[in-house]
């Protein structure tokens, strides 16, 4: 009898083509995986009431990730390197969500991936908590594999 319960959100992992160090991989939190038609309005010619719509193009929003702060790190490095002296090298980023083998159930092979911002959470001497970072990619699409 087949499964049908959903895998949990919890266990992943993502890659950056082109980097190799594991632990820079280590993310807590990755939003970002959608895509959506965008569609033209055209008026209907002699009627008013009605508006034809027509598919344009795909859409996707920036990918965000998000970990504890690393002081060295080869992702940082290429960050740095294209928000900085606008060295910017596109990579494909793989997002894979595991199960409890970990192994794949699904994967993201996200294309053309380019760092867009990075950012640090307020950092507060009142609270007991890990420096988060947040780095944002502007991509050019995403295909999914599934197990």
């Amino acid at each position: 009898m087949p499964d049908f319960r959903p895998p949990v959100g919890f266990h992943f992992r993502l890659e950056v083509s082109g980097l190799s160090d594991a632990d820079d991989f280590r993310f807590s939190e990755v939003g970002g995986l959608s895509a959506e038609l965008v569609a033209e309005e055209v008026p209907e010619g002699g009627e008013n009431r009605f508006v034809q719509r027509y598919p344009v193009r795909a859409k996707y929003p920036d990918l965000v990730c998000k970990r504890g702060l690393l002081v060295r790190s080869k992702v940082w490095d290429w960050v740095r390197a294209a928000i900085e002296d606008l060295q910017v090298v596109p990579r494909d980023i793989d997002v894979s969500l595991l199960n409890a083998t970990h192994e794949p159930l699904m994967t993201w092979h996200v294309r053309a991936a380019w760092p867009l911002k990075w950012s640090v959470a307020d950092l507060n001497a009142s609270a007991n908590a890990v420096a988060i970072e947040t780095l944002t990619f502007a991509y050019q699409s995403f295909s999914v594999d599934k197990a």
